[in-house]
């Protein structure tokens, strides 16, 4: 399977980001997984949530067609009620296999000022195609509790909109969390100015795959790689 960061920039029209995201992935190549970074199309827009959510409807019915042969992971402002969520779906020929809401709102950006929780209870290994899949976004995977709760899945993912004054925060616990759980974390982080960039791939072995002039960034995910660490380097993963 081919594994697809994306890294792009998020402007204030919301039509020209979806634009640019639909002919990155269509640049793509078949039966790739691709991840974008958190909430690319709207930004955090907290002046204008309703709008955002209302786009996001739009949004979700192109990224659908466009998952034909390819498995798209993305975040939107999602309203439910009178509450607003920030939540990942993940696209998979044409249908949505998985709905997350970020759980661990991150208070230096105001998140919880403006968003609620999502389920922890969805934070959860799901399998696509023989791939052990689970997400951690953003902020979340600043916490060793939720790696637990990821235990033994092939590939993580990790959709960001992470500042670039902590760069190196980002870029060390993505890799470190590919190490501990011996499994690819495959990483999207925003290309604004103030973001961190840094996304990409990360190996079970911890090579890095990363260029922060790139909006695509792509690699291999190899099954039998993850099972030779984990035999090699016998944590009590094999056995999941």
């Amino acid at each position: 399977m081919k594994l697809i960061a994306l890294q792009t920039k998020t402007k204030k029209d919301f039509k020209k980001n979806l634009d640019n995201l639909e002919k990155l992935i269509s640049s793509c190549e078949e039966n790739s997984f691709i991840l974008a970074p958190e909430l690319c199309l709207t930004g955090f827009a907290y002046d204008k949530m309703d709008e955002a959510s209302e786009f996001a409807q739009k949004a979700k019915k192109k990224i659908k067609k466009l998952s034909e042969n390819k498995t798209i992971a993305i975040s939107f402002i999602e309203k439910e009620d009178i509450e607003y969520y920030n939540t990942l779906y993940i696209f998979h020929n044409k249908k949505v296999i998985h709905r997350q809401a970020k759980h661990r709102l991150f208070a230096l950006g105001d998140e919880p000022k403006y968003f609620s929780k999502g389920k922890l209870d969805n934070m959860k290994i799901i399998d696509i195609n023989g791939i052990k899949v689970a997400t951690l976004i953003c902020f979340e995977v600043r916490f060793p509790e939720y790696w637990v709760k990821v235990r033994g899945a092939d590939l993580i993912l990790n959709p960001s909109m992470w500042g670039v004054k902590r760069k190196h925060h980002f870029e060390t616990m993505t890799k470190a969390l590919a190490v501990a759980n011996q499994c690819y974390v495959l990483t999207a982080n925003s290309a604004n100015d103030t973001m961190a960039k840094g996304s990409g791939i990360i190996t079970p072995w911890g090579d890095e795959i990363r260029d922060d002039k790139e909006k695509i960034i792509s690699s291999n995910l190899d099954k039998e790689e993850i099972k030779r660490v984990r035999t090699y380097i016998d944590t009590g993963l094999k056995k999941l």
